[in-house]
């Protein structure tokens, strides 16, 4: 719960400011390939963002289309409260209850804890794993399924990803 509180007060300033990547926020600071840096600094807040390459939706399996809000894939950063590289990931609808979404990056695989439409690793030594695994790797795919059934599978290139996450990191430490 809390690690959801600190997401949502610090992403809130990436839907407030735009409502999707395409668009030019005030506190975006850098771009690195497919990967964004923001950085907030009241409270001070920094992170690397991107949107999915590919989306694909199916129920029953079926490809089917649907309508979902922001989808973003993130990394987290905040001296104020203690917190380095959180991983974070929205994928725009309500998960189903009890039922982690999977990530999976060049044949290994994690899962991710959900509630509402956020998921993230379980433990901080998770999100170190997946932080490391992302920097290795070209793509992230995580796959989920909606409290209606729908089960979805997001496409993330990681180009650009080990620049951007040092960037924001750079910028909120200390």
């Amino acid at each position: 719960m809390i690690k959801k509180l600190l997401l949502t007060v610090a992403f809130g300033f990436t839907w407030i400011t735009t409502s999707s990547m395409a668009q030019e926020s005030s506190n975006r600071v850098a771009v690195e390939t497919d990967w964004s840096v923001f950085e907030e600094t009241n409270p001070r807040q920094c992170w690397a963002v991107t949107v999915p390459k590919e989306t694909e939706n199916t129920k029953n399996g079926k490809l089917v289309e649907v309508r979902r809000g922001d989808i973003f894939l993130y990394v987290f950063f905040s001296p104020d409260e203690s917190k380095q590289g959180l991983v974070a990931f929205t994928g725009g609808y309500p998960f189903a209850k009890g039922e982690p979404l999977k990530l999976e990056m060049d044949g290994e695989r994690y899962e991710l804890a959900t509630e509402d439409d956020w998921a993230w690793p379980p433990t901080p030594a998770d999100d170190t794993v997946i932080i490391s695994a992302m920097k290795r790797g070209a793509q992230a795919v995580i796959t989920g399924q909606s409290g209606r059934g729908t089960v979805t599978k997001d496409t993330f290139s990681l180009l650009g990803f080990t620049v951007a996450v040092k960037e924001a990191e750079k910028r909120c430490s200390g």
